[in-house]
């Protein structure tokens, strides 16, 4: 499996299939007016929607690809694929504000994703503290977890720690973090891995993993460079 980060919440993840043929997932296309960063053309197979806010409504990918925008049960080629449903705490000042119509553009679906013998989970633009009894058992065991750290409307480094202790995962990928161009109010990776109390990570372009690569044992955090 190959996993690159386009920024924000936007991966692009190829998965080996029988007979030596690949699949390509995408989660986020960015919508450059509404996140500030570029969005490269991929050609995916399967494009996964967390939110509305600063993802791409009509992403540029080929027509035959399979769209997932909403919380369910999913199979498509051979992929798993669970959306929970998760959305802004109802206690947030700022969401107190809004109508109940523009509530709901704060939706945000998270995503598990069973692959290549790999179990991955993709938070979105989660704005929960914590996650519910109920998401933990559908998220399931994660060996990938693709994590919001960097505020904005979605979690912080605080928040994002408490998350990652709550679902366990082998690997966690920080993601939603302040990166130039980007128009959310973010903070930095930097101050997530202070939080997190580790040393210097060195970010790979891309992540290249096998299920014998993982070790439930050793929990480590991977950074991925634009």
């Amino acid at each position: 499996m190959q996993i690159i980060w386009h920024g924000m919440s936007c991966f692009e993840i190829t998965a080996l299939r029988a007979k030596g043929e690949h699949i390509t997932i995408l989660i986020d296309p960015l919508d450059e007016a509404a996140s500030g960063v570029k969005m490269p053309k991929v050609a995916a197979d399967i494009v996964l929607r967390t939110n509305n806010i600063y993802t791409a409504k009509n992403a540029k990918i080929n027509s035959s690809a399979f769209l997932i925008d909403s919380p369910g049960e999913y199979e498509v080629k051979g992929v798993y694929i669970q959306g929970i449903a998760s959305q802004l705490d109802a206690d947030n000042s700022e969401s107190s504000k809004k109508d109940k119509d523009t509530a709901k553009n704060f939706l945000n679906t998270i995503y598990s994703i069973e692959t290549e013998d790999l179990q991955l989970a993709h938070l979105g633009n989660l704005q929960q503290a914590e996650l519910t009894e109920e998401q933990i058992s559908k998220i399931g065991n994660v060996d990938i977890l693709m994590c919001p750290v960097g505020n904005g409307d979605g979690l912080g480094a605080k928040e994002a720690l408490k998350i990652m202790s709550q679902i366990e995962p082998s690997i966690a990928i920080p993601m939603n973090y302040r990166i130039p161009g980007a128009k959310l109010k973010l903070t930095t990776l930097e101050e997530f891995i202070k939080e997190a109390g580790v040393g210097k990570i060195d970010p790979l372009p891309k992540l290249v993993i096998k299920k014998k690569e993982i070790n439930a044992e050793e929990a480590k955090i991977i950074v991925l460079s634009l």
